[in-house]
């Protein structure tokens, strides 16, 4: 069953917008590590195998409130579950296996968060990185919940929000048992 390419040309939509729709499901799903029958045995059979796999091939068009229990269940927010418009800079995805490619990073500056100890810390100081963190992985649609590599400046504004330098910065995550090394 393929997608019909002539539906709604009438009216200026994209004919591929169901595929592109789709293609974020899968991208986020598969970040999320669910097969399409762990989705389906986790919701209590909400959303059934067959046909969020027909939602993620484009074969069948997904309603709003259903998008929304959708973006619910994965605990994402529901504009992470529709396609980028226009050039696409913002997020990379490998729709092969679902990962985000969050472009170079400069592997010296880059530090990468384990986000599971961090939602394990009670303080203050977590809580506030904590918020920080979930920002970076809305904008970059990565919501994969185990990691999170920042950039440089990132760190640099997580110095800012801690009130240390970028260098302590690095060892505060440290001392916070929270920085994964490669």
């Amino acid at each position: 069953m393929g997608v019909d390419k002539t539906v709604d040309v009438e009216d200026g939509v994209d004919p591929t917008y169901a595929v592109k729709v789709g293609s974020r499901l899968r991208a986020i799903r598969k970040q999320k590590r669910l097969s399409l029958q762990e989705v389906e045995a986790s919701s209590g059979s909400e959303f059934k195998a067959s046909v969020l796999g027909a939602y993620e091939r484009g074969e069948r068009a997904i309603s709003v409130p259903r998008l929304q229990r959708l973006a619910r269940f994965y605990r994402v927010p529901v504009d992470q579950l529709l396609p980028r418009d226009g050039d696409g800079k913002d997020v990379v995805l490998d729709l092969g296996d679902g990962t985000v490619l969050p472009g170079r990073i400069d592997t010296d500056a880059a530090v990468t968060i384990d986000l599971m100890r961090l939602g394990a810390l009670r303080t203050p100081e977590a809580e506030l990185l904590g918020r920080y963190l979930a920002m970076i992985q809305v904008q970059r649609g990565d919501f994969n919940g185990r990691m999170l590599t920042i950039r440089r400046d990132d760190l640099r504004a997580v110095a800012c929000l801690l009130d240390i330098s970028p260098d302590s910065a690095r060892n505060r995550l440290e001392e916070l048992d929270l920085r994964l090394t490669p």
